[in-house]
């Protein structure tokens, strides 16, 4: 089946493609004003936020910003404290909803965190601790969608929901949507092109990302950190990897999906680049995923 070529006009970029993280100690940041120059460069038509201080926090601030890149902003990916009764997220999350207005943003992508640094490990999840989990995610969906937002989780190693089962009980339990991250899936246990058969209509954001299924094995069996398989590069440009992204794509567009395709490959830089840096790898996605939405299959 032939889809139309305006679909890839929905291609977004995630600052963490360039080794913007949230996660302190990640490692060298980049400045704001080269990403998402380079965004523009290669013809990304958005931007998720990024981590506090990437984008000015005042709206008017944001939005000039990212008109002076000729991009738009898609949403944030958004760590939250949700599996504890004593913690309350809504405040937390009311006051975000407030600027994505002004933004015109319409994606909260939501991660159940786990309250420690980092994602190389995390603790076990009860019964009452995923009833809390559970009642907060369409709490929050309530909320967003008030808001006029989409409110997504997004499955990630070392949270609270990262394997196939809590990935089902999530879908089981609560009415919220996923962000499927095809990494952080697969990563995890689930197959990404599979979960897209089973469950297309819960899918309402994607982050499309590869993956060298060899060293995704070292991080699930424990063998490996996941920030030192990061560092190995375990995420790769689409196509060169181990995801069946023309597959996902196809099965997404099939049953209507009309969100974003954000490339989010998760990179850790140790100092500024004096060469291309990341961005070549960001292209290397672009034009990988332009050619399947144009019914190029894997090229």
């Amino acid at each position: 089946m032939t889809h139309p070529p305006e679909a890839a006009a929905k291609i977004a970029g995630a600052p963490i493609s360039w080794g913007v993280c949230e996660v302190p100690g990640w490692g060298y940041q980049m400045r704001p004003d080269r990403v998402l120059a380079e965004m523009g460069e290669v013809g990304l038509a958005a931007t998720e936020f990024g981590p506090a201080g990437f984008l000015p926090d005042a709206p008017d601030r944001m939005a000039a910003v990212l008109a002076r890149h000729h991009l738009t902003a898609v949403g944030g990916f958004t760590p939250l404290l949700l599996h504890r009764p004593e913690h309350d997220p809504l405040p937390e999350v009311e006051r975000l909803l407030a600027g994505y207005a002004a933004a015109h943003a319409g994606t909260l992508v939501l991660s159940a965190v786990t309250g420690q640094h980092g994602y190389d490990s995390r603790p076990e999840l009860d019964e009452s601790g995923w009833r809390t989990l559970l009642t907060n995610l369409d709490r929050i969906t309530d909320l967003a969608a008030r808001h006029g937002v989409a409110a997504v989780l997004h499955p990630h190693v070392g949270t609270m929901v990262e394997t196939g089962a809590d990935v089902r009980r999530v879908l089981d339990g609560s009415a919220v949507r996923l962000c499927l991250d095809t990494g952080h899936l697969l990563i995890g246990g689930t197959d990404p092109a599979e979960l897209t058969r089973q469950a297309p209509e819960r899918i309402a954001h994607t982050h499309l990302k590869d993956v060298d299924l060899g060293l995704a094995r070292q991080v699930r069996d424990g063998r490996r950190g996941y920030t030192e398989a990061v560092r190995a590069g375990m995420y790769r440009p689409l196509g060169t990897g181990d995801v069946d992204t023309p597959a996902i794509v196809g099965h997404l567009r099939a049953h209507g999906y009309a969100g974003w395709y954000v490339l989010e490959q998760d990179t850790i830089l140790t100092e500024e680049p004096t060469g291309i840096g990341p961005v070549c790898d960001v292209h290397t996605s672009v034009e990988f995923l332009r050619k399947v939405l144009s019914g190029g299959g894997d090229g």
